[in-house]
């Protein structure tokens, strides 16, 4: 297991000229029963446990359990919020029945952002993301509401979430965009790398979600009855297609026994192996699942190996949309 000293040692800015922080971060969501049961007072312990061993990049959203993942994370920040940077999202909207609605109303903004400090229990969000881009609100609109709140004093840093290239453009020409978030895995590539070639040339910081594959590249998924929650519903699990990802999940599993790490550790290293800018945020219940994705900090890769791995599960290789359909309808806008 990596020490603390190692994880502090591996520090990268988060943003052009922005906070220094763990380039593995967590990813709170699960801890809001997405992907089945939690404990809150687990999550509260686990939480302070990442803080412990050097994790100082935290993510959330007002979605995560509509405000329980806020006031989750708030609960288990007390005495210890100095200690880390803490980002948070908003923008969607439950609508019973069906995928969730998008608000990125100037004035929506503004309420939102009050109801997660509130939840938080914290005076001000380091990073404060829309989680899904308004088709119907110019981007100009609602990044010019967040950046009120940056001169405010109640959010320190903005950024988008599944925005597309020239969303993001338009987004920075407003305020600086200090991080944008995508999905971005060994199998879910391409509209990522598209991303990157914008947010690397504006000096903007790239936050990989789902890094892990939502847990198809971890080795511990078989069988679609290893997948539950939400996850169920994904098309990369669909019979046929599970299939076809577990072939390139064994290309990986031969990759991290050559290198004598975990399947988990080599997708973090190959991601972060992309460049200082990366950060990815994997999620979790469970301490020693912590432990090994730190463990990634510890994986050095050629470029060689970076490259061959790259190779072996080129991009659009997998089987199956990231998204069931009615969910892709809100991301890369």
């Amino acid at each position: 297991m990596v020490t603390p000293e190692q994880v502090a040692a591996s520090a990268r800015p988060l943003g052009r000229g922005g906070p220094r922080v763990c380039p593995i971060g967590l990813g709170c969501m699960s801890l809001s029963g997405v992907y089945g049961d939690a404990d809150d007072a687990a999550s509260e312990a686990l939480i302070r446990e990442a803080v412990e061993l050097g994790v100082t990049h935290l993510d959330s959203s007002d979605m995560y359990g509509w405000g329980h993942n806020e006031t989750l994370l708030g609960r288990a920040l007390r005495g210890i919020r100095d200690k880390v940077v803490l980002a948070t999202k908003f923008g969607q909207v439950r609508r019973e029945g069906g995928a969730n609605a998008v608000d990125g109303r100037p004035e929506y903004v503004a309420a939102a952002c009050e109801a997660s400090l509130k939840r938080l229990g914290v005076e001000v969000i380091d990073l404060y993301y829309q989680h899904r881009v308004d088709p119907a609100v110019p981007i100009e609109d609602t990044v010019g509401a967040m950046a009120r709140l940056v001169e405010q004093g109640k959010v320190r840093l903005l950024g988008l979430s599944e925005a597309r290239p020239e969303t993001i453009r338009r987004a920075h020409a407003v305020h600086p965009i200090a991080a944008v978030q995508t999905e971005y895995s060994l199998l879910y590539r391409r509209e990522a790398e598209e991303t990157r070639a914008l947010t690397r040339s504006l000096g903007i910081s790239f936050v990989a979600y789902a890094p892990l594959g939502r847990g198809l590249l971890t080795g511990t998924v078989r069988t679609p009855g290893d997948v539950g929650g939400r996850r169920a519903a994904h098309p990369r699990f669909q019979p046929g297609n599970l299939d076809r990802n577990l072939e390139l999940v064994a290309r990986i599993e031969g990759f991290a026994r050559d290198k004598g790490c975990t399947p988990s550790q080599l997708v973090l290293a190959w991601l972060l192996a992309q460049g200082e800018d990366v950060h990815v945020i994997p999620g979790t219940r469970r301490r020693e699942r912590l432990e090994e994705n730190l463990g990634a900090l510890a994986v050095r890769l050629s470029a060689a190996e970076v490259a061959a791995i790259g190779a072996a599960v080129p991009p659009g290789a997998a089987a199956g949309e990231r998204y069931p359909e009615a969910n892709l309808k809100a991301v890369y806008l």
